[in-house]
């Protein structure tokens, strides 16, 4: 939940809650035309970024720590980092030297919309107080992806442009025993008083049960403190051959499920057209707008984690990224009903290599992280 998701925010924002791609626009009246401003402004800022060889999306891992030992975490696979390092393998930062970290890559990649990760990031929960109000304050749609281990600051529920998103891994029984300490119990009782964002990735072990999918969902739209839910599929790493990874008719029946439920449960975020990027994903980084648009940096805040926030060599042919699903399906939207953004995207990039490669020369002689090799 997540990038040029910052076109999402605001449509969301004007269209009752819903994301850009689980409902485009309403139809009518005064609330239609708030809605194409806002929607039209932020394409205009993500198109004139791009244009100046920036990526709208940054994400910052924030810390190489964390309390829970989850099976089939990317974060913690053997090459996440550059292909090739364990995340713990790098150094990470602490104090005002991680805010002051953080602002500097912010200034220096000039994004619309940051998502800190990890780790967990409410392992330096001091940290992001101090800094989750500078970003704000700022314009910048800010994400935080937590586990919610601990308590979430209450002085985080009123800030502005600011989502928190929570992973759970299913139902109580299985997420209890994959992610413990940051039980069903705990989360429920460290989000009270927030709004936040369900996030789940669906595993093999779900699609074991033909209910199990609609009884997570009613579950957590029954929450007063769950404002919607995201679902992912399990994104596995070439060759990868694990428990979680789902079979191409699991991928398949997980699809249908999600577009069966989305009618049925209005906090489920998730439309048609995303369900379609997830059922055909691109066949390699190269063709992936999420990758061309943003860019990731783990928690030395040096080293990039390519191609995507995945790390490591992820499957595309089977992504299951609701993140990389979503911008996909921003840029098959056709603007003025004409032009698909995709090509927009496309064209701007190669305008904006140019002020890119001028920074480059003007600076150290390289290019910037934003430009990191995609493999």
């Amino acid at each position: 939940m997540f990038p040029a998701a910052c076109i999402a925010a605001s449509a969301a924002r004007h269209s009752g809650g819903q994301s850009v791609y689980s409902k485009w626009m309403p139809t009518t009246g005064v609330r239609w035309k708030e809605t194409a401003r806002s929607f039209a402004g932020d394409i205009i800022r993500c198109w004139g970024r791009i244009l100046a060889g920036y990526r709208p999306e940054l994400a910052i891992e924030v810390t190489r720590e964390c309390p829970l030992q989850c099976p089939g975490c990317y974060a913690y696979a053997p090459e996440h980092v550059a292909g090739k390092l364990p995340l713990r393998s790098l150094s990470d930062l602490k104090g005002e030297a991680l805010v002051d970290g953080v602002l500097r890559l912010v200034r220096q990649h000039r994004p619309l919309h940051v998502s800190l990760v990890g780790g967990e990031p409410l392992v330096r929960y001091r940290e992001l107080d101090a800094l989750l109000p500078q970003l704000v304050n700022r314009g910048i749609h800010v994400q935080v992806v937590t586990s919610a281990v601990r308590p979430i600051p209450q002085s985080w529920a009123v800030l502005p442009r600011l989502n928190l998103t929570v992973s759970i891994d299913g139902l109580a029984a299985e997420h209890d025993a994959r992610r413990r300490p940051a039980t069903y119990d705990r989360v429920l009782q460290h989000i009270d008083g927030h709004h936040v964002t369900v996030h789940c990735t669906i595993t093999r072990q779900q699609m074991q049960r033909g209910d199990y999918i609609e009884e997570f969902v009613k579950f957590w739209s029954a929450q007063p403190a769950a404002k919607r839910i995201w679902m992912s599929l399990y994104t596995p790493q070439l060759g990868e051959q694990s428990p979680e990874r789902l079979t191409g008719d699991e991928r398949r029946r997980a699809i249908e499920e999600l577009r069966r439920l989305r009618p049925l449960y209005s906090k489920l975020d998730i439309g048609p057209i995303v369900l379609g990027q997830l059922a055909a994903p691109p066949a390699s980084p190269r063709e992936c707008a999420f990758v061309s648009l943003s860019t990731c940096i783990s928690a030395d805040l040096e080293t990039p984690v390519t191609p995507c926030l995945l790390g490591g060599t992820p499957d595309c042919s089977t992504c299951g990224c609701m993140a990389a699903a979503g911008i996909g399906a921003i840029t098959r939207y056709k603007l003025f009903g004409v032009i698909p953004l995709k090509t927009l995207v496309t064209g701007s990039r190669a305008i904006g290599s140019i002020p890119r490669a001028m920074r480059a020369l003007r600076g150290n002689g390289h290019l910037p992280m934003e430009n990191a090799e995609v493999r």
